[in-house]
């Protein structure tokens, strides 16, 4: 199978699994689930989203990690230009990033991450969050990754 059909079959899954459901806690858990047991070579994946001006941590799949950072739990509350994460909020684009150790501020959630796409999620033009992916595995993330993801990222939200 290719990258393209299986993010077509995420997709289809992830439809389904939100089918008369809207609320977003519940789309977004099933949504994480989903794309950590969906796609190879993952170890992260999960929701921050935006609230009182930075990213807060969301559903997830993962490791749970307490990385001290400034006096901080530094993955649960993530300043805009912070890290992965922080960069995609500010700048509203999707991060493809092929060495994490090479990213200039990036920010260790689990010490194995090699790799890191993070997608932004708007809802009604607003930046609503981003959806992290993180894998063990460096260039993990293209752009076949990079177009499935972004189509998936917002289908959690409720519908207005």
């Amino acid at each position: 199978m290719t990258k393209q059909a299986d993010y077509q079959l995420l997709y289809q899954q992830a439809r389904a699994l939100f089918e008369g459901e809207n609320d977003w806690i519940a789309n977004a858990s099933n949504l994480a689930a989903l794309l950590f047991n969906g796609l190879a070579d993952v170890n992260f994946a999960g929701f921050y989203r935006v609230k009182n001006g930075e990213l807060i941590l969301g559903p997830f799949q993962g490791q749970v990690a307490y990385v001290h950072f400034q006096g901080q739990v530094a993955y649960v509350h993530i300043a805009f230009g912070s890290g992965v994460c922080g960069t995609a909020a500010q700048t509203r684009t999707t991060q493809v990033v092929e060495d994490v150790h090479r990213f200039t501020g990036h920010i260790a959630c689990d010490t194995s991450s090699n790799s890191e796409i993070v997608v932004p999620i708007f809802a009604n033009g607003q930046l609503w969050g981003v959806l992290d992916i993180d894998s063990p595995k460096l260039a993990r993330f293209d752009q076949d990754d990079r177009t499935g993801l972004e189509k998936l990222a917002p289908l959690f939200l409720p519908k207005a």
